[in-house]
């Protein structure tokens, strides 16, 4: 299958476990004017669940317990097209049956999976249609539907359709880093995505910040008519490399990288 068809929102990330990630001073940018500290951070309460793509989610909707009512609703909406996924769809049909191919497949299921597009109950159906095995995705709509509750996307500062509030952006994507196969044969595969996230709310006034975390994706992919399939999926933290000592840009500049750097059409 080719991901030309789920990809326009394509970006963010999904995770499980637990997320670690340092609070912003909430009287001053949440952005900006600090170091981020090496020892500062504290863990976030995670909600386990049946669907792994929503655990890191849920603990950026539940880190701070601030009202998304006092998410920023004035300045400009960045154009849909900004944010959209960028560059010319290089793949014509499925993914070659070969470790490369599988490779390719994992990386850029991860891309589509943790992107915006899950937050809309019409977009996470084709997405989660096109991308598991017919016995996967059956399993799976109905629990990821009551998770991605409207209460659920409200505390991401959501509406029901998971739009964020004029003047905000709201940011979920998936970076891979690098990839692995540690099974293969014609017919399966098992691969790992070490990737980074981003998940946060940019906009002037956002109290949640755009944060990142490390995580391993890992894919078990079955050859179902003539493509790669996910069978199942599981993630886990890190490894996560030593914070550098990079100042945290202002919530200005997050929101003006985020108009104009869209995500990635192609990751592999």
């Amino acid at each position: 299958m080719s991901l030309e068809d789920d990809q326009g929102t394509s970006g963010g990330y999904g995770g499980t476990g637990h997320t670690r990630t340092r609070l912003p001073d909430r009287g001053a940018d949440v952005y900006g004017g600090a170091r981020r500290g090496r020892s500062s951070s504290r863990s976030l309460v995670t909600v386990v669940g049946v669907v792994v793509l929503l655990i890191a989610a849920i603990a950026f909707a539940n880190r701070g317990g601030d009202d998304p009512d006092k998410t920023s609703s004035s300045g400009s909406q960045p154009d849909a097209s900004s944010t959209a996924a960028s560059g010319t769809k290089p793949v014509k049909s499925g993914f070659a049956q070969n470790e490369q191919g599988a490779e390719s497949a994992a990386a850029n299921y991860a891309v589509t999976l943790g992107s915006t597009g899950m937050f809309n109950k019409g977009t996470r159906h084709s997405i989660v249609t096109s991308l598991y095995t017919p016995t996967a995705a059956t399993k799976l709509q109905d629990a990821m539907d009551q998770a991605y509750s409207a209460d659920f996307l409200s505390k991401l500062g959501l509406d029901a359709n998971g739009k964020a509030p004029e003047g905000s952006t709201f940011v979920s994507r998936t970076i891979p880093v690098g990839t692995t196969v540690s099974q293969f044969s014609d017919n399966s595969a098992k691969v790992a995505v070490w990737y980074m996230g981003l998940i946060g709310m940019s906009g002037t006034a956002s109290t949640d910040p755009v944060t990142s975390t490390w995580k391993t994706w890992t894919f078990d992919l079955q050859w179902v008519d003539g493509d790669w399939k996910v069978a199942s999926d599981t993630q886990t933290d890190g490894p996560a490399p030593v914070p550098g000592d990079d100042k945290a840009a202002s919530s200005d500049e997050i929101s003006k990288a985020i108009e104009e750097y869209g995500g990635f059409t192609y990751a592999r």
